[in-house]
């Protein structure tokens, strides 16, 4: 089997003190699992960070800092709070069972452990974490589309403002909007405005691919794009192949006063890094300002401004 079929199998994190429970467990593993390894707390959690791991089989005893400490650090990052922990562990009394499982790991192994169970239980959890994030990606999608939802946007330009701001990069959003969508739907009904949408946001996907970026459905027929560490100039390199792709597309539009074919209208907004004297709600205000220019003085382009 290789690399990248144990990899889609689940990525295990062992973490333990002793060289010789790390053989075991990776002998058992490794077959079905791409197995990482740490022999101590603060490893383990530079692992996790680097590496992603799908599950994470944790010693509690250890020199430094303990499992404990490591699933406490786990649960209050963002980027690994959702990453299960299964103790395997010397201690068996009931009542490190039950610190185990209040602390936040789902599971608990005892030593000596057997081999077939350790299979199983990590099979089982990594079925759950995989249903989960299936449930998660999905909380975070329009149905219609397949792009972000605007409650995935929310979440996720909160965490690139302050990325952006400690490092001191630039951020840039761009507002979007289907120009007369509503005398589209009234003329061609409303199945031929949802393939419209689809079409449209495939359109504008495919020219913003950088993995931070990300276009969300912000409400109707309003999209917005957020380019981190992307300034003014990049933005609007964007949104002129935003105007060029959804025109090459040539979807008729009979009922529009603009052009006889869907078009675009867009506000850009910039700011050079963020600071304490703007906030997210502020550079959204301005993206939308902008969006109203640009359908005031004629739709089918955008307008820009920089940190007004």
């Amino acid at each position: 089997m290789s690399w990248t079929d144990l990899a889609r199998n689940g990525r295990i994190l062992v973490v333990d003190d002793a060289m010789e429970n790390i053989q075991i467990l990776h002998h058992a593993l490794r077959e079905e699992h791409e197995v990482l390894f740490a022999l101590d707390g603060e490893q383990a959690l530079q692992i996790a960070h680097e590496q992603q791991p799908d599950l994470i089989l944790l010693d509690a005893v250890m020199p430094g800092m303990d499992g404990y400490a490591v699933v406490a650090s786990l649960r209050a990052s963002p980027r690994l709070q959702d990453i299960p922990v299964i103790f395997v562990t010397a201690l068996s009394q009931p009542e490190d069972e039950t610190r185990a499982l209040e602390s936040g790991a789902v599971d608990f192994i005892s030593k000596p452990f057997n081999v077939a169970v350790v299979r199983a239980r990590v099979r089982s959890q990594l079925t759950i974490k995989r249903q989960a994030d299936a449930m998660r990606e999905l909380s975070k999608t329009d149905g219609l589309t397949g792009l972000a939802n605007r409650r995935n946007f929310n979440d996720t330009i909160d965490a690139e403002w302050r990325r952006c701001a400690r490092a001191g990069l630039p951020l840039s959003l761009i507002m979007i909007d289907i120009d007369h969508f509503k005398l589209y739907n009234d003329h061609y009904g409303h199945q031929a405005g949802d393939a419209c949408l689809q079409l449209v946001s495939a359109a504008m996907r495919r020219c913003a691919t950088r993995p931070q970026d990300l276009l969300a459905r912000y409400g109707g027929e309003e999209f917005i794009l957020l380019l981190p560490q992307e300034g003014a100039d990049g933005a609007e390199v964007v949104a002129k192949r935003m105007l060029d792709e959804v025109a090459a597309l040539a979807l008729p539009h009979a009922a529009s006063p603009t052009a006889p074919v869907v078009t675009l209208s867009m506000g850009l907004a910039s700011i050079l890094p963020p600071t304490d004297g703007i906030d997210v709600e502020t550079l959204i205000r301005t993206a939308d300002a902008n969006l109203y220019r640009a359908k005031q003085t004629g739709r089918n382009r955008y307008c820009i401004s920089l940190d007004d």
